[in-house]
């Protein structure tokens, strides 16, 4: 199993820049690759980033295209989402999210943090 535990949230302004981290414990961090989604009250968790196993590879959603960027270090059993640009739509609670395989919905995805809040004012 795979432990997760995000961190970085906050209240920014909009246009402000937040860099959440999300530490994984447990079995080997660099056996899965690793996601970021969030959830807005009232509406369904919706994909953000991913990143596959070794960093060859990431997606975004394209909402977050050219603000966001995912990354990790595996020396670390850490993986980063550099927010910039944030929009007040950004708000929500941000998950991070682990699989064996790149996974581009939540369903997609084994195990989860308990998210962590972003709250952007206009």
């Amino acid at each position: 199993q795979v432990q997760l535990l995000e961190s970085g949230g906050g209240l920014v302004q909009a246009g402000g820049s937040l860099r959440l981290s999300c530490a994984a414990s447990g079995r080997t961090f660099s056996s899965y690759a690793m996601g970021w989604f969030r959830q807005a009250p009232e509406k369904e968790r919706e994909f953000v980033a991913v990143i596959s196993r070794d960093s060859f590879s990431m997606s975004y959603a394209n909402s977050v295209l050219g603000r966001f960027t995912i990354s990790r270090d595996n020396a670390k059993n850490t993986v980063y989402l550099q927010m910039t640009g944030l929009k007040p739509e950004d708000t929500a609670v941000y998950y991070c999210a682990a699989a064996p395989r790149v996974s581009l919905t939540p369903g997609g995805m084994d195990y989860w943090g308990k998210g962590t809040l972003v709250t952007v004012s206009s």
